[in-house]
């Protein structure tokens, strides 16, 4: 399943094409189905945005996870990793997920 193009795209394709181009080509490769499927990639990348305090972005990838199939359980889930390899910030943002 491809993964769709995160907001920062459209005015990075209209700005820097080469970088744009270079971005899509490595999301396509990383972000794929491979030895893990590209739902949990996904989750991953989620949880990444909640250690990193990036609010919107949990709750974007959240929605786009839930586009792929992912189960409230499974983002529940990742929330929970999100807390215990971050704490506390990293709970406050990862909420976000059960966010619209």
């Amino acid at each position: 399943m491809q993964q769709s193009r995160p907001g920062y795209a459209a005015a990075l394709a209209q700005n820097d094409p080469k970088l744009a181009e270079y971005l899509d080509t490595g999301r396509e490769f990383i972000l794929t189905d491979g030895a893990l499927s590209a739902k949990v990639k996904t989750l991953m990348t989620m949880l990444c945005d909640a250690l990193l305090a990036h609010e919107s972005g949990v709750r974007n990838i959240a929605a786009r996870a839930r586009d792929m199939g992912a189960t409230e359980e499974e983002i529940a889930e990742t929330v929970r990793v999100a807390f215990w390899m971050g704490g506390l910030p990293a709970l406050v943002t990862g909420v976000n997920a059960f966010r619209s």
